[in-house]
């Protein structure tokens, strides 16, 4: 059974950081690709940033030099580093991977940026 599981979210002022962790379980994790999505109040959710099993990254355009995706494989573990916060950040923070077709996400953390 694939689980997904965030953590490191909370209220941080403008201008902050935030580390996010998504542990894996029931995956040999280094087989796949790793991403992070958020969805804000009345928003659709949209990608974030993603990791290849090479470690290869893309990010949206709106966290690009701010935030960066990592993983590290015997932990099972995928990171997203968040600096430079912006009121605009704010949202749930979902991790997700693909296996063959189906979409596996977590249950989210929240991120809350405000002073």
């Amino acid at each position: 059974q694939v689980q997904l599981v965030e953590s490191g979210g909370g209220l941080v002022q403008p201008g902050g950081s935030l580390r996010l962790s998504c542990a894996a379980s029931g995956i040999t994790f280094d087989s796949y690709a790793m991403g992070w999505y958020r969805q804000a109040p009345g928003k659709q959710r949209e990608l974030v940033a993603t990791i290849t099993i090479g470690g290869s990254t893309v990010y949206a355009d709106s966290v690009k030099g701010r935030f960066t995706i990592s993983r590290d494989n015997a932990k099972k573990t995928v990171f997203l580093q968040m600096n430079s916060l912006k009121p605009e950040d704010t949202a749930v923070y979902y991790c997700n991977t693909r296996i063959r077709t189906h979409d596996y996400w977590g249950r989210g953390t929240q991120v809350t940026v405000s002073s």
